[in-house]
């Protein structure tokens, strides 16, 4: 992987590069010149689209639609023609009322639009183990339910990108393992019209095909960041993403050596998981704090 010349603060591992630096002049300073059209995928979770400014630096109403849509046009170029785009974007409620914010959906559909981009999917993030909130609404005055999930949207500059759902397949259940077993399934017309073969469910293809819900909580409080960021007072990134997304996107939609880039990396949860499971990585993270805890992501002291 080339190495950038400018003067950013940056580290590297075998397979990937960390520079604190902002996105933008990264992009167009390194990105830009030297990998068009050479990334296989970018993950990524900006700061969400809240009504209010946090610690972490996210952008508040339109202004934050009209910059993530800039970043976005610049980040098109550099995906390789099979290539995909993967963006969480959380929920916000508007202030002072127990109404939800439309912002999210309207900065993700202007994201596909203005950087003509195709939806191939919309997936949802579920953590069962999130705490309840907003506190006001759900806590206080208990008239609405935690709120648990958030929204991953997959984009691409081809309706035909990379895919293969084979290696994100599950275990198969008790009963499905069974029925390959006995080789005796129901066959017939269903109520829905769908006729099921008995040779469609005779076959033993490795695992179940997955849902687009991601299930997995992300409440993890002894790793070797948090571990690490707590010995070196340094603070732990207040919106950290779940392994699990990385894990299903990069195995989903790359091969291994292909590049993956993290524009809003945080702690590095996308390198580390690249890293693992032996893929190229770019990540970026403005924040110089967020920065330098992340490399305990990778065993540094």
């Amino acid at each position: 992987m080339i190495t950038p010349t400018q003067k950013w603060r940056k580290y590297r591992t075998e397979c990937g590069i960390c520079i604190n630096e902002d996105c933008e002049k990264v992009i167009q300073k390194y990105l830009a010149p030297n990998f068009e059209g050479k990334i296989q995928l970018i993950l990524t979770s900006p700061p969400f689209p809240l009504k209010r400014a946090k610690k972490y630096g996210n952008k508040v109403g339109k202004e934050y639609l009209d910059w993530l849509c800039n970043i976005g046009n610049q980040l098109a170029p550099l995906l390789s023609q099979e290539g995909s785009i993967v963006i969480e974007i959380g929920n916000a409620w508007n202030p002072g009322e127990p109404t939800y914010s439309t912002l999210p959906l309207e900065t993700l559909l202007a994201f596909k639009n203005q950087c003509g981009l195709y939806l191939c999917q919309e997936f949802i993030y579920y953590n069962p183990a999130r705490l309840p909130g907003p506190i006001e609404w759900v806590n206080k005055q208990r008239v609405r339910v935690k709120d648990s999930f958030t929204q991953i949207w997959w984009m691409s500059k081809t309706p035909h990108p990379y895919a293969n759902n084979r290696n994100v397949a599950e275990p198969y259940s008790r009963q499905m393992k069974k029925l390959l077993s006995s080789g005796k399934y129901n066959s017939g017309t269903r109520p829905s019209e769908h006729t099921i073969s008995q040779t469609a469910f005779s076959i033993d293809n490795g695992g179940a095909i997955p849902s687009n819900v991601i299930i997995a909580a992300n409440t993890t409080s002894n790793d070797i960041y948090i571990t690490k960021c707590k010995e070196h007072k340094l603070p732990i990134h207040p919106a950290r993403m779940a392994p699990a997304i990385p894990e299903f996107f990069i195995n989903f939609l790359t091969r291994p050596g292909d590049i993956v880039l993290d524009c809003f990396a945080g702690s590095n949860t996308t390198g580390a998981t690249a890293e693992k499971l032996g893929r190229e990585w770019i990540s970026i993270e403005l924040d110089r704090d967020y920065y330098e805890g992340s490399k305990y992501r990778f065993g540094r002291k």
